[in-house]
């Protein structure tokens, strides 16, 4: 079976919640991500296993640049590659779109996340201290996707 990035609405916030949920200790809900899905600027994709949500992220560009809000994998499907899927699919739609740069947050107590964005080529360029509910720093990364004059990633 071929896995690929499908966009998401707003409309699929419910199966997302649950899915973002079953991720994260303090998940976001349905309102939360529907939300973010209407916003000008917002990409939603995801990557279904057997007809379910298995993966999820969610980007916002603005101008130029674009941060990923968040991406997340079902615990029963890690280690798949859907999160390469889905940050490759986000990355390339983006660098269509004129983005030079991604930015993103990710906690210093995640180190598969952390993996996966070091295999990306992003680098982490500060810190925020105490970020997460849990008193954990987030490591801001970036990647650029372009330089300028840059016609192809």
């Amino acid at each position: 079976m071929m896995l690929a990035a499908e966009p998401v609405w707003a409309s699929s916030a419910e199966p997302l919640a649950a899915l973002h949920a079953r991720c994260f200790d303090a998940g976001w809900s349905a309102r939360e991500i529907g939300s973010l899905l209407n916003l000008p600027g917002c990409i939603g994709l995801a990557c279904r296993v057997d007809g379910k949500y298995a993966a999820l992220a969610l980007f916002r560009q603005a101008l130029d640049e674009a941060e990923l809000l968040t991406l997340a994998t079902d615990p029963a499907y890690r280690r798949r590659g859907l999160a390469d899927i889905l940050l490759t699919a986000g990355e390339t739609r983006l660098f269509d779109q004129g983005v030079a740069r991604i930015f993103l947050e990710v906690s210093q107590n995640n180190p598969g996340a952390a993996a996966l964005y070091q295999r990306a080529g992003y680098a982490e360029v500060a810190r925020r201290k105490g970020y997460y509910r849990d008193g954990s720093d987030a490591r801001v990364l970036e990647k650029w996707l372009r330089k300028d004059g840059q016609t192809g990633p």
